[in-house]
């Protein structure tokens, strides 16, 4: 694509969104138009500072959307379902729907698996699945797209997983992942892939893009975590239906999702590959975690 392209950036004050469009705005070749229900946080303020057009709407408005679409050549798309529930398909469609009837030449949407398709309905992840309708929807559309499954945010262990002090000193985090390799990366790394999509978009369209920074087992995030920290940090096995059962809303999606990851996702070692090649920049978690090292003590003592 040529310079000075406008993108719409939907979600851009969220961890996808925002990474995209300050990557966007980094390269100095593009216009950036973030589309936001709360132009007067401090994300979008922040945003704004750095050089892009902060718009207020929603994915409710279709009409508002297409409105919003008319003069941008290009799309990147995230939708919440932890803060929308089912109505993220209606939202979903919405977005679709207000690009087909745009000129928009190239939209990438970050959706995820079918987890209920593809375990023959032995599990089911809302928040997976909501997503994979998304992009299902938008292939039978025929939206000239890119589809981005974003692997699991590093940022996990600072935010909901933080390994917690036990009696006898050491550091332990646990969930029903087992053995089999947890595909992660830095949130912060997720717009370098956006950029590199959309500098190649002919190559990418209609494509499926896995969006991974490292591919380890649990057990091995926890030595790269005892290595950094100096800290002991061990993983915990949760079995699934303990963990299901945990004093939390979010309970059963999330043992669903770790269940699947180890009965169904083998490893991502292609889609690591892939995002290196994309963008050389990405971070290892080793890499991640020297650069956090400071949030991930202070997540550790809290």
């Amino acid at each position: 694509m040529s310079n000075n392209i406008r993108v719409l950036v939907v979600g851009a004050t969220g961890a996808q969104g925002g990474s995209v469009a300050r990557h966007l705005l980094g390269t100095g070749r593009y216009k950036v138009r973030c589309l936001t229900r709360h132009p007067d946080s401090s994300s979008a303020m922040a945003l704004r500072q750095a050089g892009a057009e902060i718009v207020q709407g929603d994915l409710e408005d279709p009409p508002a959307l297409r409105a919003l679409l008319r003069d941008c050549d290009a799309v990147f798309g995230v939708t919440n379902y932890w803060e929308h529930g089912e109505r993220e398909y209606v939202q979903g469609r919405n977005l679709v729907d207000a690009i087909r009837h745009s000129d928009v030449q190239h939209t990438i949407l970050s959706t995820l698996p079918h987890t209920k398709l593809l375990s023959g309905g032995r599990l089911e992840v809302p928040h997976f699945d909501t997503k994979a309708r998304i992009e299902e929807y938008a292939r039978e559309m025929e939206l000239p797209a890119t589809y981005l499954h974003v692997a699991f945010y590093y940022e996990n262990f600072l935010n909901y997983f933080p390994p917690r002090r036990q009696p006898d000193g050491t550091y332990v985090f646990g969930f029903p992942q087992g053995t089999t390799p947890l595909a992660a990366i830095a949130a912060s790394d997720i717009g370098g892939l956006v950029v590199a999509i959309l500098a190649e978009s002919f190559w990418y369209r209609d494509k499926l893009v896995g969006a991974v920074g490292d591919d380890l087992r649990a057990d091995e995030y926890a030595e790269v975590m005892t290595q950094t920290l100096h800290r002991k940090v061990e993983y915990h096995y949760i079995d699934h239906a303990s963990f299901a059962a945990l004093p939390f809303p979010a309970a059963p999606d999330l043992a669903n999702m770790f269940e699947f990851n180890r009965l169904y996702v083998p490893n991502r070692r292609a889609d690591l590959a892939k995002s290196r090649e994309l963008f050389p920049e990405i971070r290892s978690f080793d890499r991640w975690l020297r650069s956090n090292t400071t949030a991930m003590q202070h997540a550790l003592d809290s």
